[in-house]
C-alpha cells in the first residue's frame, strides 16, 4: 500500500533523512519508534506531501505521490495526524470533525463517518457543542484522529498519538487506534515508547540519526539487544 523507498530530506542544508525505506502494507499497523529529534516526524510530514524529498521516491496504492499537491494525497486516503493536533480552538468539537470531510470524496460519506467517530469516541458526541479549546490534551487527541477519520481516510499516518498525555489516557489513545486499524485502515505511527505499543504492531522500524537502523516484527524488536538498550534501559 505505502512504499518509501531511500528518501532523502533536507531542511535548507540540514540533512534530516539519509536514505530511508519504509513500507506498510493493506490493513498493518506499522510503528516508526526513536529518539525525539532524530527524524521521524519529518518522515510523516515527507510521505504525506508537506516536505519533498530530495531524492528516491513515495509510493501509496503503486501510484508515486511525492511532489503531490497535499490535497490530492488526501483525496487518495491518506491522512496526517500532526502530533500537535491543529485544531480550530474557537470552532466547536462538531464544526472540527465536519472540516475533516471537506474534500469531494469524504463529502458523500459525511453522516456515516461521523456516526462512526461519535461510536468510537462517545465524549466526543457528548461534547459535541463545546469549543475545541475547552478540550483537555487526551480529549483534543481524540478529537484529531476523529476528523481524520471523518475524511475518509484508509491510511493514517499519526504523530505522536501519546505526547503530554497521562498513562491511563495514553493506554485508551493506543487501544482506540488498535481498533480503527482492526477495521481494514492502515496505520503508519511514529512513538517513543517500545513497550507500550509493541504489542499491537505488526512491524517495527527504530529510527536514529535520520536513518532507519532496525526492521522487525513486535518480537524482533523486543529480543534485539540495540532495541532493548535504547527503549528497554537493559
Amino acid at each position: 500500500m505505502l512504499e518509501v523507498d531511500r528518501i532523502d530530506t533536507y531542511y535548507g542544508e540540514f540533512q534530516a533523512l539519509k536514505e530511508v525505506s519504509v513500507n506498510v502494507k493493506e490493513g498493518e499497523l506499522v510503528v516508526v519508534f526513536g529518539p525525539n529529534g532524530h527524524g521521524k516526524s519529518t518522515l510523516l510530514k515527507t510521505i504525506c506531501g508537506l516536505l519533498t524529498p530530495a531524492s528516491g521516491y513515495v509510493k501509496f496504492d503503486g501510484e508515486q505521490i511525492n511532489g503531490m499537491p497535499t490535497q490530492k494525497i488526501v483525496g487518495m486516503g491518506m491522512v496526517y495526524i500532526a502530533e500537535d493536533r491543529h485544531l480550530f480552538p474557537d470552532m466547536t468539537v462538531l464544526e472540527n470533525l465536519k472540516l475533516g470531510a471537506y474534500s469531494p470524496h469524504a463529502r458523500p460519506k459525511e453522516a456515516e463517518n461521523l456516526d462512526y467517530v461519535f461510536q468510537l469516541f462517545p465524549r466526543l458526541k457528548d461534547w459535541r457543542k463545546r469549543n475545541a479549546s475547552t478540550l483537555s490534551g487526551g480529549e483534543a487527541r481524540m478529537l484529531a484522529i476523529g476528523r481524520g477519520l471523518m475524511s475518509a481516510a484508509r491510511f493514517l499516518a499519526i504523530d505522536e498519538p501519546s505526547l503530554g498525555l497521562a498513562p491511563m489516557v495514553r493506554r485508551d489513545v493506543f487501544r482506540t487506534i488498535k481498533e480503527i486499524n482492526e477495521t481494514g485502515i492502515s496505520v503508519l505511527m511514529v512513538e517513543q515508547s517500545v513497550v507500550q505499543i509493541s504489542e499491537m504492531a505488526d512491524r517495527t522500524y527504530l529510527m536514529e540519526d535520520g536513518r532507519i537502523v532496525f526492521e522487525g516484527s513486535k518480537d524482533e524488536a523486543l529480543k534485539d539487544e540495540h532495541v532493548k538498550e535504547v527503549f528497554l534501559g537493559i
